[in-house]
């Protein structure tokens, strides 16, 4: 048998076909990642020092903005240091550290879109007992809940992904790790871990969804018995920011994980429109579509 030594480290390619334009990306991307940190900071202040907004409404809306801070600050500085010119190795202990935040601050974002899909049911629907529904009690729970399962969800894939011996080739198609890009590197079977990574994100995500969908679908039935369009429109503008946020976060998840051929160019596209587009859209999102937010917004400012 032939001796292989182990990789300690990894190359972060960086974005494909990006040659001649790192300056212009450059500038986008800390464009796009500065309006990340300070929309989502502004809305976090505004909701803390707004009494208003301390409903279970905008206490998930302030964890949604936590996550769309650290969630592109993953893979974020390190892509534009690349874009720089300095160094694109990352240590071992590194990319597993990266995947596993990649994996858990995603997954509890995909729970906190769940979770606030039921609030908005239990808001729309029961009216008369939201109070009791989403309690305080109620509120922590469901977000401890979503902290827990995301961290158990993260640590399963890590663990798979990284217990995998690499020996030979360590350059990664991408400006991150993530697991398509590192099980192709791996000197063993992956099987397993292909088949668990793609049973776990596809059933994480098929479940949130569907939950999502139940809880519109039954919203979407009693906004139609309101007898006065005033009533309806009022109820439909709470929700149209959270299914816009939905649909910009599903639609690159399934792209990556749901299909059955990779490519390089298309994973990073996807990627960068999950890890820095998205987030940034979020805070736009909630504040164009919600007049309590932008009046605290003002208060703030």
């Amino acid at each position: 048998m032939r001796n292989h030594t182990a990789v300690t480290e990894f190359l972060l390619m960086g974005i494909p076909h990006a040659e001649g334009m790192e300056n212009v990306l450059f500038v986008l991307f800390l464009g796009l990642y500065l309006l990340t940190l300070v929309g989502n900071l502004l809305i976090l202040l505004a909701i803390l020092s707004s009494p208003n907004l301390h409903t279970p409404m905008y206490f998930f809306l302030g964890n949604l903005s936590v996550f769309d801070i650290f969630f592109p600050s993953v893979s974020s500085p390190k892509m534009m240091l690349c874009l720089m010119g300095h160094s694109h190795t990352i240590s071992f202990q590194g990319c597993a550290t990266q995947l596993f935040f990649y994996h858990f601050l995603g997954c509890t974002e995909c729970f906190l879109y769940t979770v606030m899909a039921y609030d908005r049911f239990a808001a729309i629907c029961h009216p008369l007992r939201y109070t009791v529904i989403m309690s305080h009690r109620v509120c922590a729970i469901l977000t401890l809940g979503t902290w827990l399962g995301s961290c158990v969800h993260a640590s399963v894939l890590t663990f798979l992904v990284f217990k995998l011996p690499y020996c030979g080739p360590n350059e990664v198609n991408n400006f991150s790790c993530d697991i398509p890009m590192m099980l192709s590197l791996a000197c063993a079977d992956t099987s397993l871990a292909q088949t668990v990574s793609f049973t776990n994100v596809g059933v994480v995500a098929l479940m949130c969804f569907l939950l999502v969908l139940t809880s519109y679908t039954r919203i979407v039935i009693s906004i139609l018995r309101i007898s006065s369009s005033e009533g309806r429109h009022r109820a439909f503008s709470n929700c149209s920011a959270h299914l816009t946020s939905i649909l910009l976060f599903y639609g690159p998840v399934v792209l990556i994980y749901l299909r059955p051929a990779s490519s390089p160019w298309l994973d990073t596209v996807v990627q960068v429109l999950s890890n820095i587009v998205t987030p940034s859209l979020n805070p736009l999102i909630y504040t164009l579509r919600n007049k309590a937010v932008k009046l605290a917004l003002r208060k703030v400012l």
